[in-house]
């Protein structure tokens, strides 16, 4: 196997991701499966899943995913959750043996509801309380990954090929309306698990094919209001972005897709003056924000999938619909793997943004 550094593939990485707008569940395998028909856009470095409505007898709870590097991070990080949650269980997270995947942390799982006094005392709604003790553990305590921190949603990242990476969590075993996948080719940043797609904090998680050019833009920005990239790698700044956007600023995600991809100049001048108005006025407010170099990524959150290429399209994406069945990948032929008779599919154009959600309201 080449190891990192030896080459370069810039077009590297697959994603996919399969969502059921009437709620029907599916196992963990179906995207599973759909990770194999892309294997050699990954090179072993970094594999990963996310599920949505997978957890449905802690649906109220919020299910926080720790990597460990060793007891005494397990040890400290354990204390100041203690100090900050409800812990209703707790638990290693299921996981079997596959020879691939090597250099295995401690893998736990913690299903929480913040304490009530401490979140009075706090003043922050509830929410934001879960987001700063998530980003203070990821910060400060040496050795402790909070890795997924949402409500009914869980994700599942290795060092290691997507399905291996599968296999290795069990996916099988996992059934939710919404999944999306990663495999993983680092170009600038190391393969390891935390650094494994897909990003997430609270409901939203980021899978991503590409390259930002624009992070330390995004990130010196992004870092003025409490979050912390720590994971080593760039992807980790447009779910914060994402966050900040929709939950902070009160953001729809069309206007999200038109502030990360914003139309060229010469775009915006050829709107109506409703528009354009608009657009001058997300690209003045937010011009820090603007996610340059090419990109393509799947957004999950609770009750929807996103789907978005950069505004120039300088990666591959395409996107199905059957019945009440989205399907979004890197290569047609993974969404031929899960759907086989497929007839409705189409590639969006650059900075269009696909958003998909649930008809039914119990998910």
């Amino acid at each position: 196997m080449l190891k990192e550094g030896q080459v370069r593939i810039p077009s590297g990485c697959a994603i996919a991701g399969i969502f059921s707008k009437d709620g029907k569940n599916f196992t963990g395998d179906v995207i599973v499966d759909a990770m194999t028909v892309m294997h050699d856009r990954s090179n072993g470095l970094g594999g990963g899943f996310a599920g949505y409505g997978i957890y449905n007898q802690y649906k109220e709870l919020y299910a926080l995913h720790v990597f460990y590097d060793n007891t005494s991070a397990k040890e400290e990080c354990e204390k100041y959750l203690d100090s900050k949650f409800e812990i209703v269980n707790l638990s290693k997270i299921p996981t079997r043996k596959v020879d691939s995947i090597k250099d295995v942390p401690l893998i736990w799982r913690y299903f929480v509801a913040p304490d009530h006094n401490k979140l009075a005392d706090s003043q922050l709604d509830e929410k934001e309380y879960v987001a700063r003790a998530v980003i203070r553990i990821n910060s400060t305590i040496e050795g402790a990954y909070v890795f997924s921190s949402g409500k009914n949603m869980g994700v599942f990242k290795a060092v290691g090929y997507p399905e291996d990476v599968g296999r290795f969590f069990c996916l099988d075993e996992y059934e939710g309306y919404s999944w999306t996948a990663h495999g993983r080719y680092p170009t600038n940043t190391p393969g390891w698990w935390g650094g494994s797609h897909p990003f997430a904090l609270l409901e939203y998680s980021v899978v991503h094919n590409g390259e930002i050019s624009s992070y330390d833009a995004n990130r010196r920005f992004i870092e003025m209001f409490g979050y912390r990239c720590t994971l080593q790698t760039d992807t980790e700044v447009i779910t914060y972005i994402i966050d900040y956007l929709v939950r902070k600023r009160g953001l729809t995600l069309d206007e999200v897709s038109s502030i990360i991809a914003a139309p060229f100049w010469s775009t915006i001048a050829k709107k109506t003056e409703d528009e354009e108005k608009l657009f001058l006025y997300f690209r003045c407010m937010f011009p820090s924000l603007l996610i340059t170099g090419p990109f393509s990524i799947i957004v999950g959150f609770d009750g929807g999938m996103m789907a978005l290429n950069d505004r120039l399209k300088l990666r591959s994406m395409v996107v199905a619909e059957k019945d009440n069945t989205f399907y979004v990948a890197s290569e047609e032929c993974a969404i031929r793997k899960m759907a086989p008779d497929i007839d409705n599919i189409w590639s969006p154009a650059g900075g269009q943004p696909i958003i998909v959600r649930l008809n039914c309201e119990d998910k």
